[in-house]
């Protein structure tokens, strides 16, 4: 069978260098017509963990308390906060920003309106007329100030308690069709898990798989340069005020433009400095070209099928090109490596036979890396997380990739490129991987030794590892996205978004203060005349009908602070939707408005507002807080069912809609968790903070529910390490597997996985010891070690297989190993540590870790190889006795 291929290889390949070459610059140039249309996507949706059953809640409540997406400026101005020189400048910027096309709506200190400066009543909220803004000239700022800082509404959201900050939330335009999509998208998946798919809804669901992309594409398109636009406009205010700009939508823009430019300039100089290492230790134009060439080909059709298939590349994806190059070069090198080695034995031989003989010799080592480098990569199939599994399947496919053209286009070069002299190794006095095989000779039981010693660092590294991580980490402090993060944690009530659903117990029960209450619109006439508020009830039932005027005229212009759609709760009280009024017919309040659902609320609103992690804390209890000082007393059972229904639409929706959902009788606690808390342990948090809230007077644990990014980015993490072992397990079962078939011996096979498993295992616990967190990025960082490591083994193992019988003595081979097959792995371990250090220069984290574990990954991959496994197999003699 291997005569067979060999045969059609030698036919197709080796005797047609021209044609082939042709052929692969055809495929090439075709390619390279599609590097346009490659697009990065950085949307949340690409960042979930798949199948996750709080994924359809989060996007259910998202749609309950649906809003648009913002952006925020954080506004620090060096003058006073409320004087004219911060004032003026601001109310500029905010017209500027409204004019902006894709922006619904600006909202500002300028735009809420004022209850305290000076003081309102019941009636005033409740006319209809507008209440009072900073453009109102008569306002008191030195109220107004007080006002921001101490309401439980505006305080740490809209200005810091210190009165030196304030927000300006952009509320962008809702893509309607976007969410439809995605509605119909996740309609027909769940149908296909359940009950299957008919030919006509399988189609349909594919034309809406395909559309969705297509519209998500250009909604983030829109939003970078609407992005680009906001921060144009902030720029030029940034003499009045220290601004920094954030929101979701200027993260994702952010990553994208961070990751776009690590791959350009990062990939520009891994490329100049392998030019350079490959020139230093081959000393010949053609092994620094067919090498390079190899690799332009590989990642260039690599990246042109992706964008004919549209397969976005995501944050972690988009490694998968740096990967690609490590597996590219290390086959180009090892081809070249051998080629050298023969053409030193017999400078006058055949140039065909002798690169015939080279693929002949490499064909099978090359082939098994290859197969055991994708089986690792095809195991991050088991995460879940949609870009880790998009890498491995890109990588999976980059390596076929990469093995086709190394055994067509480097045996093609060799032939067409004009013939040189053979030329030995040029390192002067004993080569460094000889010198290395002597430490293994001599020093075996230091080698041993030391990895024990290894073992147990590894243990002591991984049992530290943890997947608790801050998403501020991926950014240096010099950048925007880091400092604004910052800042909005300590001054303005957090970042990342928790909502807290809270259900009501059985609806048909009597609400304690209204048993007496009818069916009919309004209380008694008895409780009427006994209440002290009654002519406030009055007017709210006056004006319970009174909506669009007071919108109109509040000064309010849209100007509410909206929920993302989950991903952020800057709905915190100023959602910019108008809810209509109650119907004048048949009306039972709400349990949440009665004494004993105010109690509840107001201690689960105090529970989560007493955690260190928690920031900006919004309920009813907010509103109810509110409401106290508008009346100057304690609420009734009255008065709390009259302010369900009877505030006027503008004023509910800022003070009731964001938080209570009449329909389904659940109240909505939104949190904002601070994301630079070094207490802060997600998982932790949320546990122990759900067993609180269940165990309030009142509440179940059936009743709690969260959701929110905190909750799904946690999930995401806390299903790291599952499939981390998971992967770790059955890849390893499954080279061994490979190695047995390979190598007929289950000892050399469990030999030449022996140094892998340390490399792997060294790589994680190196990582638990200086506290890199098991993210969504570091969890490829195993795979990619395995893979590397493995190669090394084959390559070893293999070609100590085909040198042992020539004098059957296992320090000899030893030798001759380390100073032919040993030079290509050093040669590429060299070359690749020097080329992927330059990632740590990244201003982008993970970028900046990817590259630091890599080069950590392969430099213990080859010293595994080159100093443990020779070490053991002189220990075991796995290949039987040696000769007397």
């Amino acid at each position: 069978m291997r005569n067979l291929v060999m045969a059609g290889y030698d036919s197709a390949v080796l005797r047609r260098p021209v044609l082939v070459v042709m052929l692969l610059a055809l495929i090439t140039g075709l390619a390279a017509t599609q590097l346009g249309k490659i697009r990065l996507d950085a949307s949340a949706d690409s960042l979930l963990l798949q199948g996750d059953p709080a994924l359809d809640f989060f996007r259910e409540v998202g749609k309950r308390y649906s809003a648009e997406e913002f952006l925020v400026i954080t506004w620090q101005p060096e003058a006073p906060l409320l004087s004219d020189d911060s004032l003026k400048p601001l109310g500029r910027m905010r017209d500027e920003l409204r004019a902006l096309s894709g922006v619904s709506s600006v909202t500002t200190i300028l735009d809420v309106p004022l209850l305290e400066s000076p003081p309102v009543g019941l009636s005033d909220v409740t006319s209809g007329e507008p209440l009072p803004t900073l453009e109102n000239t008569e306002v008191d700022r030195e109220l107004a100030l007080e006002e921001f800082t101490t309401s439980p509404l505006y305080a740490d959201l809209l200005v810091s308690s210190d009165g030196g900050v304030t927000a300006v939330q952009i509320n962008l335009q809702r893509d309607e069709q976007y969410f439809e999509l995605l509605q119909r998208r996740e309609s027909l998946r769940a149908q296909r898990d359940e009950d299957g798919l008919s030919d006509e809804e399988a189609r349909e669901l594919a034309r809406v798989e395909q559309d969705f992309k297509q519209r998500s594409a250009l909604m983030l398109e829109q939003q970078a340069q609407l992005v680009e636009s906001v921060r144009n406009v902030s720029d030029r205010y940034r003499e009045h005020a220290n601004l920094f700009v954030g929101g979701v939508p200027m993260i994702a823009a952010d990553m994208v433009r961070f990751v776009r430019s690590d791959l350009v300039f990062f990939g520009s100089a891994i490329l100049g400095v392998m030019v350079v290492v490959l020139g230093l230790i081959f000393r010949r134009v053609r092994w620094v070209v067919i090498p390079l060439a190899t690799c332009t080909v590989t990642v260039t059709m690599m990246l042109g099928l992706l964008a004919f298939l549209d397969w976005r590349m995501t944050v972690i994806s988009s490694n998968f090109v740096a990967v690609l190059l490590i597996v590219t070069l290390a086959l180009s090198i090892h081809l070249v490596v051998r080629y050298r080695e023969l053409h030193a034995q017999d400078p006058q031989g055949d140039l065909y036979q002798r690169v015939r003989e080279t693929t002949r010799l490499m064909a099978v080592p090359c082939f098994y890396t290859a197969i055991t480098t994708m089986v690792a990569f095809v195991s991050l199939i088991v995460s879940a997380i949609q870009p880790v599994i998009d890498f491995g399947l890109m990588m999976t496919v980059g390596i076929c990739t990469a093995f086709v053209v190394a055994f067509t286009l480097v045996p093609s070069l060799m032939q067409l490129w004009p013939q040189g002299r053979a030329m030995a190794p040029v390192e002067s006095g004993t080569p460094l991987t000889v010198r290395l095989a002597g430490v293994a000779d001599r020093h075996g039981s230091a080698v041993l030794v030391t990895s024990a010693l290894l073992c147990v660092l590894v243990g002591v590294g991984v049992s530290q590892l943890k997947v608790e991580n801050r998403f501020i980490d991926y950014f240096k402090e010099s950048t925007e996205i880091y400092q604004g993060m910052e800042l909005l944690d300590s001054r303005l009530g957090g970042t990342i978004p928790l909502d807290i659903i809270i259900k009501a117990p059985d609806r048909n029960a009597p609400l304690p203060g209204l048993e007496n209450m009818g069916a009919s619109s309004e209380p008694s006439a008895e409780l009427a005349a006994d209440d002290p508020f009654a002519d406030d009830v009055d007017s709210f039932a006056a004006n319970s009908g009174n909506a669009q005027s007071g919108a109109e005229s509040s000064g309010n212009e849209g100007g509410d602070f909206a929920d993302d759609a989950g991903f952020d709760d800057w709905d915190d009280g100023f959602d910019s939707g108008f809810g209509d009024a109650e119907a004048e017919g048949d009306f039972t309040p709400g349990y949440w408005f009665s004494l004993q659902g105010m109690n509840t609320i107001d201690a689960a609103h105090a529970e989560v507002e007493g955690r260190v992690e928690t920031g900006k804390v919004l309920s009813l209890s907010t509103t109810f807080s509110l409401v106290k000082s508008l009346i100057g007393n304690d609420i009734g059972g009255v008065e709390l069912a009259l302010v369900q229904r009877s505030f006027p639409p503008e004023t509910a929706a800022l003070m009731v809609d964001p938080y209570f959902d009449a329909e389904r009788e659940e109240a909505r606690i939104t949190v904002r968790v601070k994301e630079t808390s070094e207490e802060l342990q997600r998982d932790v948090f949320l546990r122990q903070l759900h067993d609180k809230l269940s165990g309030l007077d009142g509440l179940s644990a059936e009743q709690v529910h969260f959701t929110g990014m905190l909750v799904l980015y946690n999930n995401v993490l806390q299903s790291l390490f599952k499939s981390q072992i998971m992967t770790l397990g059955t890849v390893f079962l499954a080279i061994m597997a490979m190695f047995w078939l390979l190598f007929r011996s289950l000892w050399l096979a469990l030999l030449a996985l022996a140094p892998t498993t340390l490399a792997a295992g060294l790589v994680l616990g190196i990582m638990g010891i200086l506290g890199i967190p098991l993210d969504i990025m570091t969890i490829t960082i195993a795979a990619i070690v395995v893979g590397i490591g493995v190669d090394n083994c084959i390559h070893y193992v293999y070609r100590f297989r085909r040198e042992f019988p020539v004098d059957r003595d296992y320090r000899k081979t030893m030798y001759r190993c380390h100073g032919s097959i040993g030079r290509a792995l050093y040669y590429t371990t060299v070359t690749l540590v020097i080329g992927f250090s330059m990632l740590t220069f990244s201003n982008f984290n993970p970028s900046l870790y990817f590259g630091l574990l890599t080069v950590v990954a392969m430099v213990a991959a080859v010293i595994g190889a080159l100093l443990l496994l020779p070490r053991l197999i002189i220990l075991f003699k796995p290949l039987g006795r040696e000769a007397v």
